[in-house]
């Protein structure tokens, strides 16, 4: 069975593109860009992830990610965090070195705002392009060709990247300059983390109160309690299930950038920080790995 869903691609022009990073997000990811016919060359830190890949979608698996980006178009990443990033752009085996002048480099990581800039202007000294897109959708988005990316970077090189970017992606949209892109999956998460718990504490109050909270849900979310985070996570709250999506480790990772950021630009987050409180008491509850609707467990 793939590990993608079925997907009806716009026709565009095959590119020769890589792919670095395949964790549950670039695996999919990649394999969208295959199955939309572009040649796509892979780089993973554990190769066996990488020959797993290239058993079910075809293409390359190099050793170095200087060596997956060799006369890559475009060039794309979905790597951990700031030092990940850097990792596999910069130094004798980065993804730079490898590429030639007019190559353009997509980071779909979900970093800092000052590492976008940083590898921007790296990028452009070098003759390439870089634009930050984190994305949104989580891992069944990344699986279904349907997520939400958010662009920071020039216009010509976001032109160049959506035709093939839209083979994983529902929407594909330019928010500004560089760090554009980061700074808006911040406003993303700042979102998340203030819905997720207010569903929390709905779903456990309607508990202690002896309610039906599936047929409570059922009814408001017919109406302006609606949000994506109940039609989708509230029943399994309900359920105590919480073995998939967004895990606590990776929302902490992303709130800790969020308020470095806030105490920045003097953004006041006061739920925010609170929040991201509440995911420590889960993570010292051993829920590491867990999905972030499981700020519940802390109320039960």
């Amino acid at each position: 069975m793939s590990s993608i869903a079925s997907k009806t691609y716009e026709s565009t022009t095959p590119k020769k593109v890589a792919f670095l990073g395949l964790g549950v997000m670039g695996f999919p990811m990649a394999g969208h860009l295959a199955r939309a016919g572009h040649s796509v060359t892979v780089y993973n830190r554990s190769a066996a992830k990488a020959q797993a890949w290239v058993a079910e979608f075809g293409g390359a698996a190099k050793p170095t990610p200087r060596e997956a980006a060799a006369g890559a178009d475009i060039v794309f990443c979905c790597v951990g965090n700031d030092n990940d990033l850097r990792s596999v752009a910069l130094g004798a085996d980065g993804a730079f070195a490898g590429m030639a002048p007019g190559a353009l480099f997509v980071d779909h990581t979900t970093a800092s705002a000052d590492v976008a800039r940083e590898l921007y202007g790296a990028a452009r000294n070098l003759g390439l392009a870089f634009v930050d897109a984190p994305v949104s959708g989580g891992q069944a988005g990344a699986q279904n060709g349907a997520l939400t990316v958010m662009c920071g970077g020039d216009a010509t090189a976001f032109d160049a990247v959506k035709p093939a970017a839209m083979a994983f992606s529902r929407a594909f949209t330019l928010m500004g300059e560089s760090g554009a892109g980061q700074l808006t999956k911040m406003v993303n998460q700042i979102c998340i983390a203030g819905l997720v718990q207010g569903l929390s504490e709905a779903i456990a109050f309607g508990q202690k109160a002896g309610l039906d909270m599936n047929q409570v849900l059922e009814v408001i979310g017919k109406g302006a309690a609606q949000s994506w985070q109940l039609d989708n996570r509230g029943k399994t709250m309900v359920a105590d299930k919480f073995d998939f999506g967004f895990a606590v480790d990776w929302m902490r990772k992303d709130l800790g950038l969020v308020l470095d950021e806030a105490k920045r630009n003097g953004a006041r987050l006061p739920v925010t920080a609170l929040v991201d409180q509440f995911y420590a008491d889960v993570q010292a509850m051993g829920g590491n790995r867990l999905d972030t609707s499981s700020l519940i467990k802390r109320l039960k």
